[in-house]
């Protein structure tokens, strides 16, 4: 049998008219089907499709399937977000290649991952971040294969563990170079593909905060996308951004309205400027990154999840789902939603099992993808909300499924929106015949400020449904089963249990836990559970009860152990004493065929003259004659009355797209209500040069605020220098050098410090001197290292005089060799052992009354945190039997950071803690060098905590040197320095 004609082909060589006009009966067949008997402009080539012809996404979904099997081409996935009109769709069909097979290739089963997977070893049971998990399985096997990307033909790319891990530090390491500060926060605007997971990795190494985000779905949302994520930029206050080379541009826009964005870059751009070093070592307290949760129209709320959390919530799902080495999870879940990072990703990461990803473009190009990829790679675990499952349903033709075998799949998770029985039902009978088990449906509930999972099913045991009668929810709350023929029955499904190590809980609005089958808000508690909203302090109180439980937001019932969710608690309706669940009139509603399905809200309305609420329904439509629109609105009145039994208090009928989504599909009702409530429902979305330029010009305030900055900043750093260099360092040199008594020059070198700091406007504060040994007790001072400072600040602040003991070399410089020699400086030999040693004997007999104080971490870097002391000032006070007294410096670092001549304003503390004597730290029969060691980890371990600085003496994250081999990442003191 010949193959089918390219009808694309036909029309670029002989009849081009014949297929644009074929290309628009096939829109205008499918508005006819969404909207049927209604009256407007036919579609022409030039039309928008959401302001014009008003197809959503998922009806965009369906034309481009009916075009490709109507030309026989296949499509980008992109052309999903990308095509705003039917010419560019034409545009796109004659540029694609013939697909002569219409259906779908069901390709063999792939055993390589399973034989991976069989491999993996133990799990990272002792580690603390998700960076020690990614250690983990790296060092077992460098080269196992982590996440395999989907492709149509072959088995796609790889990205092993070893990849991630290096390709992490070196992000990480361009991240530095960059000036990244440990808690600083990175926004990933990136599609899946390996370089988002480089990024976050990377962002991690590096001690930043991952912030991810979605990239706009089309050009005409530009406006809105940008304003929402200034909103989330502002309030993470974003040092960077990550994006890729196409949303460049997008990026740039975003900085005009952020004034602390500093960086837009990708990927390639970090790892090109990588200058490989050591790392910070990241705490199982740290935040490993910000969940912003969709919708919000206000405050933008970051949910702040910990690398504790995320662990407890990846081991709790993991035990519960019984995840072990032979299974194969897969994805086309977006990563900037928890349930595609944690669920997906995360999880699989953790347990060391293949993870087959493709993005969710390529799943909404062809839905029947998702299963071919479970099919091909005998994947055992894979998630999707309830819209996935029914597009399954939908849009599926038994032709493509011809083959299909589903037998492997264990664990169908159904989440992220509510899960619908229909829908529950009609899967599990439909693709039994494809050796799905009904017992693989598990229906969950989850929520970001849990990370993802809370609730899930025993496994094997199928999903529950529950019919009550509707009267007694809506007016008690009480959840009594129906009877078998109550036609008016509300259906609910089983969500499952709380995972191991995990509460929840029904109450009242007075706060009392309910009984069974009583309907209330849902509460929880556990170890994933969040601290808060990131700078969100309303948001966060709200989110606590007294007693320290969490509110998720919903409404529920618990049955035989079993969690019902119900709906939103802000989205429920209170009229006349009922509580009105939107969900189902929305359902209701959206069956009618002159209303777009899942176009619909329902939402309450303030009644100044009533003492309940009024119940609007919004429902999209392209109907525009009065006569039909009267028609329609009785018909709505007349579904809700024989739902609820009452018409609502008003139906609003708009044109398409006009009811606000998030950006997973979910209506949003709160921002439909502020549409209705400011009067803007039915106004036409601008152009989008329009929206760019609109963005442009409010972006001009915070362009023109970064400026001024920047030019205070450089007038800043003018002035320091100046002061420094041509005021009052000279001067104070000459005097120091002249002055004939050690007591006047350190009291002149004393009075030009303070007077230096004083004109630059840095006025150091001093705690703790009343802690120092008295004048006539001799003592060691040990003090961290932060910068150039240092010295300046301790010579203005400290109660005495010092003997500043520093690197030989210095001797020798010009400036600084003779300056120091006058002030009393100890010079010590760092390269020869012998004369190190010498050095600490010598400063331990001095007799001159000054007390030495050491800089052990031996240099300065740009990286905040406390590095490995060197051991020459613990060796001369155990040797001499002396006090040490530890001291920190906050603030110097980022006044003047090594590498940089840039100085910034800056709060100045120096803090002098308790001394530490050779005899509180030595055990019984201790020699000096031990008693020395016990000094040096005391000492440093007071002096982390008076600087608040992380930790960097302990792990940190290597990079591959030039020869392939690993990094050390911490190295035992040297003799000299010993």
């Amino acid at each position: 049998m010949a193959p089918p004609t390219n009808l694309a082909t036909d029309a670029t060589e002989q009849n081009t008219d014949a297929a644009e006009q074929r290309l628009i009966d096939i829109v205008g067949g499918l508005i006819s089907e969404l909207h049927p008997g209604a009256t407007g402009p036919a579609p022409t080539l030039d039309s928008t499709f959401d302001r014009e012809l008003g197809l959503d996404s998922l009806s965009r979904v369906e034309l481009i399937g009916r075009i490709e099997r109507t030309f026989f081409v296949a499509l980008p996935d992109n052309i999903l977000g990308s095509a705003e009109t039917p010419r560019d769709l034409l545009r796109a069909i004659l540029a694609a290649k013939t697909a002569p097979r219409r259906q779908e290739s069901i390709l063999p089963p792939a055993p390589t991952m399973a034989r991976h997977s069989a491999s993996s070893a133990a799990l990272p049971h002792q580690a603390e971040t998700f960076i020690e998990a990614l250690r983990h399985h790296t060092a077992i096997d460098s080269g196992r294969p982590h996440i395999r990307f989907f492709a149509d033909d072959g088995d796609g790319d790889v990205l092993t563990y070893g990849d991630l891990h290096d390709g992490g530090a070196l992000v990480a390491a361009g991240l530095r170079a960059a000036g990244l500060a440990p808690g600083d926060a990175v926004i990933l605007m990136l599609p899946t593909g390996p370089d988002y997971f480089l990024a976050f990795f990377g962002v991690l190494m590096a001690g930043g905060i991952p912030v991810p985000i979605y990239p706009p779905a089309r050009p005409t949302h530009i406006e809105e996308h940008v304003r929402r994520h200034a909103r989330l930029a502002r309030n993470c206050r974003a040092a960077a951004m990550i994006t890729d080379a196409e949303a460049k541009r997008l990026g740039r826009l975003l900085r005009t309205q952020v004034e602390g964005l500093r960086h837009v870059v990708t990927v390639a751009d970090l790892t090109a400027a990588a200058n490989p070093g050591a790392l910070p070592a990241a705490k199982t307290g740290d935040i490993a990154f910000l969940q912003y949760t969709s919708g919000s129209t206000g405050m933008p709320k970051g949910v702040t999840l910990t690398h504790a959390n995320l662990l407890a919530n990846v081991r709790a799902m993991g035990r519960a789902l019984a995840v072990g080495p032979t299974d194969v999870c897969v994805s086309w879940l977006p990563l900037y939603h928890d349930m595609g990072l944690i669920g997906a990703w995360l999880g699989s990461l953790y347990h060391g099992i293949p993870l087959v990803l493709m993005s969710p473009l390529a799943f909404l190009g062809r839905p029947v993808r998702w299963l071919h990829a479970i099919h091909r790679y005998r994947g055992t675990i894979s998630a999707a909300p309830n819209f996935a499952y029914e597009m399954a349903l939908r849009r599926l033709p038994e032709r493509d499924l011809e083959g299909l075998d589903l037998s492997s799949w264990r664990v169908a998770a159904n989440g992220a929106e509510p899960v619908s029985p229909d829908t529950v039902r009609r899967f599990c009978e439909r693709f039994a015949a494809f050796g799905f088990s009904r017992q693989a449906m598990m229906p969950m509930f989850g929520l970001a400020e849990n990370c993802v999972g809370l609730a899930f099913p025993p496994l094997d045991r199928g999903p529950l449904i529950d019919r009550v009668a509707r009267e007694p929810l809506a007016t008690t709350g009480r959840a009594e089963p129906a009877d078998d023929d109550d036609p008016k029955a509300a259906e609910f499904v089983a969500c499952g249990r709380p995972i191991p190590g995990h509460e929840m809980r029904v109450i009242d609005e007075s706060g009392r836990e309910l009984p069974d089958r009583r309907e209330g808000r849902l509460q929880f508690r556990g170890p994933s559970a969040t601290s808060g909203y990131f700078r969100n302090v309303e948001a966060t109180r709200a989110l606590f009860s007294s007693d320290g439980w969490l509110d998720t937001g919903d409404r529920a019932y618990i049955a035989a152990g079993d969690v019902y969710v119900t709906g939103r608690a802000k989205d429920i309706v209170i009229r006349a004493g009922r509580n009105i669940h939107p969900a189902e009139i929305e359902d209701a509603v959206g069956e009618h065929p002159q209303i777009r399905k899942g176009a619909v809200a329902v939402f309450g309305g303030r009644a100044a003259d009533a003492g309940t609420e009024r119940l609007i329904v919004l429902a999209e439509t392209r109907r525009r004659e009065p006569d039909a629109l009267a028609k329609l609105t009785a018909d709505i009145n007349g579904l809700v009355a024989d739902l609820i039994g009452a018409p609502p208090d008003e139906v609003v009928l708009a044109p398409p797209n006009t009811v606000p989504k998030t950006s997973s599909g979910k209506i949003r009702r709160a921002a439909s209500r502020e549409l209705y409530e400011k009067g803007m429902i039915g106004r036409s979305r601008p152009t989008v040069w329009r929206q760019t330029v609109r963005v442009m010009f409010s972006g001009v305030g915070p362009t023109l605020r970064r400026t001024r900055r920047r030019m205070v900043d450089w007038t800043y750093a003018a002035w320091f220098w100046a002061a420094l260099t041509g005021l009052v360092g000279p001067v104070a040199w000459l005097l120091v050098i002249a002055m004939p008594s050690a007591r006047l020059r350190w009291r002149t070198a004393r009075a030009g410090a303070r007077l230096f700091l004083g004109m630059v406007g840095l006025r150091p504060r001093l705690t703790g001197a009343e802690t120092l040994p008295p004048a006539s007790t001799p003592f060691v001072l040990v003090s961290n290292h932060m910068s150039y400072l240092d010295g300046c600040v301790l010579m203005a602040t400290l109660p005495r005089p010092v003997a500043f003991v520093t690197k030989a070399e210095l001797a020798s410089q010009l400036v600084a060799g003779p300056f120091l020699k006058r002030l009393g400086a100890v010079f010590v030999e760092r390269f020869d052992a012998r004369q190190s040693a010498a050095d600490a004997a010598r400063i331990a007999a001095g007799s001159d009354g000054r007390p030495p104080l050491y800089f052990p971490e031996g240099t300065i870097t740009r990286e905040p945190g406390l590095l490995p002391f060197h051991l020459g000032a613990f060796v001369a006070a155990a040797g001499a039997n002396l006090p040490t007294v530890p001291l920190a410096l906050r603030g110097t670092r980022s006044v003047l950071r090594d590498g940089s001549w840039f100085p910034r304003r800056g709060r100045i503390t120096v803090a002098i803690g308790h001394a530490a004597s050779p005899a509180e730290v030595a055990t019984t029969g201790t020699d000096a060098w031990s008693t020395a060691l016990a000094l040096r980890d005391e000492i440093r371990r007071r002096v982390l905590a008076l600087s608040g600085e992380p930790d960097l003496g302990g792990e940190r994250s290597p990079l591959r040197d030039a020869g392939g081999s690993r990094a050390e990442t911490a190295r035992p003191p040297s003799n000299s320095e010993k």
